[in-house]
């Protein structure tokens, strides 16, 4: 672990290359089995109650069902989530062919919201959580294999391609001085590698 401004971060999210392939993984992040959706921040109830009007065009009769059903977010204080469908979908996954997207991303892109997602997704597969300090952790699950694949083949870290996402969340301070210290953290692992070769 290394500390960046107060928050610790796992070392293996400076060293994994990750890339998404929507193509082979499918949008799969969205559709995990287990029946409990996006973690939400407290200020993210809002936002989703202001661009759901502009979201709901985007959202099947199915998801706009289970909506009425359970609301769009559920939990309580401190552990608010997104609802699912079926046990596993996010009410808010739109698709296009066969593909899982967010209805959120999907509206701010075409310019018609200013909030993106929710934090916990825009971070993904870098969790958040720690309780006396806040810690940041690569989750590793076997849909993202393809990503690892990616990441490796063109020579992308996991830390650039989340580079919009952390500095929403943390800065641009705070970014520049995390890729400070992952690029450190790259030749590290390198001199290691070669070390034990």
């Amino acid at each position: 672990m290394f500390l960046i401004q107060e928050i610790l971060v796992d070392e293996s999210i400076a060293t994994t290359k990750f890339a998404c392939d929507l193509n082979r993984c499918k949008g799969a992040c969205c559709t995990m089995p287990g029946g409990r959706g996006a973690p939400l921040l407290e200020e993210e109830i809002k936002e989703i109650v202001n661009v759901f009007p502009a979201v709901r065009k985007y959202l099947s009769e199915r998801h706009l069902k289970a909506i009425e059903r359970q609301g769009l977010f559920e939990g309580r204080s401190g552990s608010y989530v997104t609802p699912c469908v079926g046990d596993h979908a996010c009410v808010f996954v739109t698709y296009e062919n066969d593909i899982a997207k967010c209805a959120f991303e999907k509206a701010f892109l075409n310019g018609e919201t200013t909030w993106r997602k929710p934090i916990s997704c825009h971070l993904f597969p870098i969790r958040m959580d720690g309780d006396n300090i806040e810690r940041l952790r690569f989750e590793f699950i076997p849909e993202c294999k393809p990503a690892l694949a990616r990441g490796v083949s063109e020579k992308i870290y996991l830390s650039d391609f989340l580079k919009d996402a952390l500095i929403r969340v943390y800065g641009q301070s705070w970014y520049k001085e995390f890729r400070h210290q992952c690029k450190r953290e790259e030749r590290t692992s390198k001199i290691e590698s070669c070390v034990h070769l």
